[in-house]
Formats: structure tokens, sequence, C-alpha cells
């Protein structure tokens, strides 16, 4: 069995910076960043929060379109391209962004933006499974979702500072300089990413000869049915579907829980969400390399109870120390399912649908995400405490961490 020659050297691991890098700019400046930028926005051009939720769900459908759909096409026509076009489709339309001047610009704009986030999020996070072996794809995709939690973690630091410094419109400049480093960064995923071991000569790092390249008949297309009709898949999706319905919940109403009931000042507030942040950024790759080590199955089930127990924590209050505490443990786990739940799709595919897999399961991801937080306003409302959104949520992730013990091994 081949091995690699060394951890540095071998390409894979440039394949993975490059995903890094992408992912921290999909999710941390095209998705984290217009919460931190809602309120100038809405100001300048005259808004109300109705109008600024609506561009919010604007972003979020076209996020979940090409999320869905944008593994399959990266399966069809490689990783590679789509990843560069949905980066630079982010830039553009985030430089658009900040010379908008109406509501309905901003609704389109932040939908091509979701467009963008989609088709370059689950490419990027699915390519470690095809340039990895099995016991390292884990570790490796952890790697890359890490850049998730410093894209969160950064544009607290990066937004207020922008705002600051170009005054009342420092919201423009804003969305225009972290849409131009999406253009670098689109620049450099098509220079630095490669669809395949075998298309520079070498194999997946940790040993054993590459899969089979793609088949690039036209008809390729059609093998796509192998993952939808896959009931592997579906059971990861519906385990996936537990993760997007709960913590939807925590990070939406966490800094009204904290304003509205114990009257927490706004700063106290940004600094436990900026550590939540930072505890994020190694998330991934804890629970990737627990459940190279341990089992999928068992790795996500972990991560599920770890994060039911923060939500009880935030639940539960037991003041100040439950507040506290409870986003700590949050951190610790945030991106662990997302990690654990793309690699186990790729693991039950050929090279070739890997993506397509990913983007399948973030489907159900996707669905949970858009209705979670209306379930959770309904119950706050209905019973006029938070709480009771966040024991949800609890329960929830319960159900999802029984799910997850019966998940099929995959073949090698």
């Amino acid at each position: 069995m081949d091995k690699p020659k060394s951890l540095i050297a071998h390409y894979s691991w440039i394949i993975v910076l490059s995903c890094f890098i992408t992912v921290l700019g999909a999710h941390g400046f095209g998705r984290f960043a217009y919460s931190l930028i809602l309120t100038d926005m809405k100001i300048a051009l005259n808004l109300d929060y109705f109008q600024m939720g609506l561009i919010a769900t604007a972003n979020s459908i076209g996020y979940l379109i090409l999320a869905t759909i944008g593994g399959a096409l990266a399966s069809k026509y490689g990783s590679r391209i789509i990843i560069t076009i949905s980066t630079l489709a982010m830039s553009i339309s985030m430089i658009l962004t900040g010379l908008a001047n109406s509501f309905l610009e901003l609704v389109i704009y932040r939908f091509i933006t979701g467009l963008g986030n989609g088709g370059a999020y689950l490419p990027a996070m699915a390519l470690p499974s095809i340039w990895f072996a099995l016991k390292y794809r884990g570790r490796a995709t952890g790697i890359v979702s890490a850049g998730i939690g410093v894209g969160f973690a950064s544009t607290g630091i990066i937004i207020p500072m922008l705002v600051s410094i170009y005054g009342d419109n420092g919201w423009r400049y804003t969305w225009i300089i972290l849409g131009t480093i999406l253009l670098i960064i689109s620049i450099l995923d098509y220079l630095v990413i490669r669809d395949r071991p075998e298309e520079i000569n070498t194999t997946p790092y940790g040993g054993g000869r590459a899969e089979p390249p793609p088949n690039k008949n036209p008809d390729t297309i059609l093998r796509w049915g192998e993952v939808y009709k896959s009931r592997k898949i579906w059971y990861v999706g519906a385990v996936f579907f537990m993760y997007g319905l709960s913590y939807i919940n925590y990070i939406t109403f966490f800094s009204a829980y904290l304003e509205d009931v114990f009257h927490w000042e706004k700063s106290l507030i940004g600094n436990l969400w900026f550590t939540l942040g930072i505890l994020s950024i190694f998330s991934g790759i804890i629970w990737g390399w627990i459940s190279d080590k341990i089992g999928r199955k068992y790795g996500i089930s972990m991560a599920y109870t770890t994060l039911a127990t923060s939500y009880l924590l935030f639940a539960t209050a037991l003041y100040p120390y439950g507040l506290y505490l409870s986003p700590i443990v949050f951190g610790l786990a945030a991106w662990s399912i997302p990690t654990l739940a793309i690699v186990a799709a790729a693991d039950y595919v050929t090279q070739d649908l890997k993506s397509a897999a990913a983007g399948f399961v973030t489907l159900f991801f996707g669905i949970g995400q858009g209705i979670g937080p209306s379930i959770g306003g309904y119950v706050i409302d209905i019973t006029n405490n938070f709480s009771t959104a966040f024991y949800l949520s609890f329960a929830i992730s319960m159900i999802g961490a029984v799910l997850a013990l019966f998940l099929k091994k995959p073949t090698k």
C-alpha cells in the first residue's frame, strides 16, 4: 500500500488550505457579515426589519438551491470550475451590494451571494474525500470546516473596524472590501484546486490507489440516481436534518434571550459571541478526528449530545454560570455535524459522486434550518418563554444522537 512521503509535501494539503480559505470567505464574509452590517444598511436605505428579514431570506434561498445541487454540478463538471465560478459570483454580488440603493437591488444581490455561497461551500467540503484515504478524511474535512469558525470570529473584528473607519458609508465600503477579498480567493481557487489526485500524477494522501476518474460521458448525470436512491444517504440526510432544526434556534435567539431576559449589554454578548466563534474553529477538526478513530455513527452521536448539553445549559440558565458555559460547550461542537454528515455521506459512494452525495444531504439540513426559526419563534410567542425554544433544541438534538447510532458502516 502506498504511503504519503510527508505530511507537508503531499499536494492534498494544498487542496485543504485552498478549501479552508474558500469556506472562510463563503461563510464568514458571504453569510455571517450580513448580521453585523444589517443595522447600518437599514438606517442608510430607510428600510424596516421586515424588509431586512426578506433580504436575509433571499440569501438563504439562494444558498439552499446551490448547496443542494452544487455538489452534483461539481461531480459533473469538476469542483475546480464550480468553486471558482461560485466564489466569483459572491465577489461580484457583494461589491454590487455595497453600491445598492434600493430594497429590490439588495434582494437580488444577496440572493446571488447565497447561490455563490452554496455553490462554493459543498464542493469545498467534499473535495478532501477525494484527496484523502478513508482514515484521514474526517480530519481533513474538519480542517476545511474550521474556516467557518475563523470566518465567524473574524467578522466580529473586521466589520466593526471597517464601519468605524468609513463612517456613514462604512457598510458600503465593507461590502466592497469583502467582495474584493472574495475576488482574490476565486483567482487562487482556479490556480490551485485540482479535481483529482491523478491530474497531477499522485494518489490520495494516506495510501491506496486513486479511484477511477469520473465518467465524462454526457450520460454521467444519470448516475446521480445512485445517490438519490440510496437509503443510507437518505438516512444521513435525516440525521443532518436534526442539526439544522436545532442549532438555528440557538443561533437565532441567542442575543435576544440575553438582552430581553437577562438585560445583558451588547458588548458582553459580543464578547461571548466572539469566544464561541474562536472555539468553533477547532470543532470540525476535533470531531473529524474523533469520527476517524471511533467511527462516524459514534462521533455524530457524541457531537449531538454535546450540542444538546449546550442547549440545556442555556434553557435552565443556572444564572450566571450556565449562560457563560453554554456557548463554550456549543463552540466545541458547533460545526461538528456538518463536517461528519458530509463525510458520512461521501463514505457511501464512489469518487465521482461524493460531491453529489454531500449536496443531497445538505438539502435536509437546509430545510431544517429554514423552518427552525419559525417553529422556535412560534413556541416562544405562545409560551412567552425563550427557554422553551432551547428545550426544544435539546430534545431534537437527542433524537439526532439516537438516530446516528443506527448509521450503517460503509463498505471499503
